[in-house]
C-alpha cells in the first residue's frame, strides 16, 4: 500500500471541517478534484473511508483512524523537513507565506530581492489571502507562515498554537478628497459629517475604523464598502468620500487624494506568523529579517517611533 501524503493531507482537512467543499476551499482545490482524490484514497486503502449524510460527509471508523493517523504523518515530515534543512551546510528551504495586498507591495518585493542575494538556497512562495484568513491557514499546515494584523483598538485573537515576530509598526492616517481638509491634522469627530468608505465589517480593518469612529462620538455614514485600500482612494479622489489608510498603503494613493494625520492615536501592528512547531527551521528567522530589514527602511521598524509624519512625506 502506497499512501500518497497530499491526499492524507485532503483527508485530514475533511476530518477536520466535516465537507469536501470546505476542505477544498481550505486547501485551494476545486471540490471536485477532491473527491476525485479522496475515492481514490480509498482504492488505495481498499476500504470505505467515508459515507454522504446529505451535504456533510461522515467519516467511517476506518476513515477517522487513517485521518489521525494523517495527523501523525503529516507532522512528521515536517520534522523531517526541518532536520534536513539544519543538517545541511547552507540553508535550503522552500517555505510558503500567506500576504495581502498592501504588504505584497510595500515590504515583500525588497525584502525577496535581499534574500535571494543573501541566501539563494531559501526559496519564499506567496499566497494572497485577506488578512482575516492567514493565521488559521499557517495553524492547519497551509502556509508556512503568513503576515498578520493588530490595530491598536481591535487586536487580534490569537492561536496557542502559533508564534510572532513584530514586522512594523504603522500609523493610520486620513485619506480625505484633494482640499476637502485644510489642516495638517485632524480629528475623526471632525469627519463626522462627511460619506464614509470602508472595509467590511468582517474584516479587522473595517472592525478597528468603525470603532474608532464610534469611539470618536459619532456612527459612520457608509457609502461604499470595498476590500483593498487602492480601490477606497480612488473612490476618495473622485470624491465619493473619506477613508483611512496605512503607511504601507500610502504608495497606492491616487492624485486627487490629500493624506492628513489623525489626532486619535490609532496604529496597526503588522507581524509574521508560524507555527510553533517551524520555529526551529533555519530559513524562518531569514525571512523575518529580510522583511523586518525591508519595514526599517520605510521607517516602519517593530522598534521605530511612531512613523513619519505625511507633512514631512510631502502627502497633504
Amino acid at each position: 500500500m502506497e499512501l500518497s501524503l497530499s491526499r492524507l493531507r485532503m483527508l485530514r482537512e475533511l476530518h477536520r471541517r466535516g465537507t469536501i467543499t470546505a476542505a477544498a476551499t481550505a486547501l485551494h482545490y476545486t471540490a471536485s478534484a477532491v473527491s476525485q482524490q479522496l475515492a481514490q484514497l480509498e482504492r488505495d486503502v481498499g476500504t470505505r473511508l467515508f459515507e454522504r449524510r446529505g451535504r456533510r460527509v461522515q467519516l467511517t471508523d476506518l476513515g477517522v483512524l487513517l485521518a489521525e493517523h494523517a495527523e501523525e504523518i503529516l507532522a512528521s515530515v515536517e520534522r523531517a523537513t526541518q532536520a534536513l534543512e539544519e543538517a545541511g551546510e547552507t540553508v535550503a528551504a522552500k517555505l510558503t507565506a500567506g500576504v495581502w495586498a498592501s504588504v505584497a507591495s510595500g515590504l515583500l518585493p525588497d525584502a525577496l530581492t535581499a534574500l535571494a542575494r543573501t541566501h539563494p538556497g531559501v526559496e519564499v512562495r506567496t499566497r494572497e489571502l485577506a488578512p482575516e484568513e492567514t493565521a488559521a491557514a499557517v495553524r492547519d499546515g497551509e502556509l508556512d507562515l503568513s503576515f498578520v494584523i493588530d490595530y491598536s483598538n481591535y487586536p487580534m485573537t490569537w492561536d496557542k498554537g502559533l508564534e510572532r515576530a513584530v514586522i512594523a509598526v504603522e500609523r493610520v492616517y486620513a485619506a480625505v478628497p484633494a482640499g476637502a481638509v485644510p489642516a495638517a491634522s485632524v480629528m475623526l469627530a471632525e469627519l463626522a459629517e462627511h460619506p464614509w468608505i470602508v472595509s467590511p465589517a468582517r474584516s479587522h480593518f473595517g472592525q478597528a475604523a468603525r470603532l474608532a469612529c464610534q469611539s470618536a462620538g459619532f456612527e459612520p455614514r457608509i457609502d461604499h464598502e470595498v476590500e483593498e485600500q487602492a480601490t477606497a482612494m480612488a473612490m476618495v479622489a473622485a470624491g465619493l468620500g473619506v477613508t483611512l489608510v496605512t503607511d504601507l498603503g500610502l504608495a497606492l494613493r491616487p492624485p486627487g487624494v490629500d493624506i492628513v494625520a489623525l489626532g486619535d492615536a490609532l496604529t496597526r501592528t503588522v507581524s509574521l506568523a508560524y507555527r510553533t512547531t517551524t520555529a526551529r527551521r533555519a530559513a524562518v528567522p531569514l525571512v523575518i529579517e529580510a522583511v523586518r530589514t525591508a519595514a526599517a527602511q520605510k521607517g516602519l521598524g517593530a522598534d521605530a517611533p511612531i512613523p513619519v509624519q505625511p507633512e514631512s512625506l510631502g502627502l497633504s
